[in-house]
């Protein structure tokens, strides 16, 4: 989980990428070619758009992969009024909100992640595109479980994701799991997703990695 970061920077805006988070979605790409050019070097030049948009093709950066930090003292990436995560079909779990990743060092603050859920991934638990070699096929609706709800924890609190050795994704915190299809959502405050792409109640553990051998830090 170690982010090696690199930076692009203009009088107005700094765009920081991490290649390890890139799943090529190219929401950047189409939406400002000027500033992302993927076969130029270097293939952002913060330079050639004016800050606020650029502010706001980053923030369609699915994964987190891409992010900004404004000097011409503009906005702030907004949040959302509640986290929400999207289960994309053959696909990652993508989350979006006031985000908490629990790692080694400490929890690591996100506003925008890809998730694996195939058990593929060399970057867990970020999503890598390992789903489309490893064949994992989900409708991306909600099976049988649910997150558990507290009177104790608001709509405007932030979610962690902490990753059980050789289990499952654990929910802590407001978030509500919507279907890829967008008919089917739950929400809650208390969870566990699988993380291991065997589990018949997708996107909730059952269990299954256990019996199938999963192995992941």
């Amino acid at each position: 989980m170690t982010r090696r970061e690199l930076e692009y920077e203009s009088d107005a805006i700094i765009v920081t990428y991490d290649p390890k988070r890139c799943i090529h979605a190219e929401e950047c790409i189409h939406g400002l070619p000027g500033v992302f050019e993927k076969d130029r070097r270097p293939w952002i030049d913060p330079a050639q758009g004016q800050a606020d948009e650029i502010a706001a093709v980053v923030t369609r950066c699915p994964t987190g992969a891409l992010s900004f930090e404004r000097k011409d003292d503009g906005p702030a990436e907004s949040l959302p009024p509640q986290n929400t995560a999207v289960l994309a079909q053959d696909g990652p779990l993508y989350a979006v909100g006031r985000i908490e990743i629990a790692t080694s060092e400490g929890l690591q603050n996100e506003t925008r992640v890809a998730l694996c859920r195939c058990g593929a991934s060399k970057n867990r638990p970020f999503c890598d595109n390992s789903h489309v070699e490893a064949g994992f096929a989900d409708s991306g609706g909600i099976g049988e479980g649910r997150l558990i709800p507290s009177e104790e924890v608001g709509p405007e609190a932030p979610v962690a994701f902490t990753a059980a050795p050789n289990g499952p994704l654990l929910v802590s915190g407001s978030l509500t799991i919507k279907s890829a299809n967008g008919s089917q959502s739950c929400s809650g405050a208390k969870g566990a997703l699988c993380r291991c792409g065997a589990s018949k109640k997708k996107p909730f553990c059952d269990e299954t990695h256990a019996a199938s051998g999963f192995e992941a830090d």
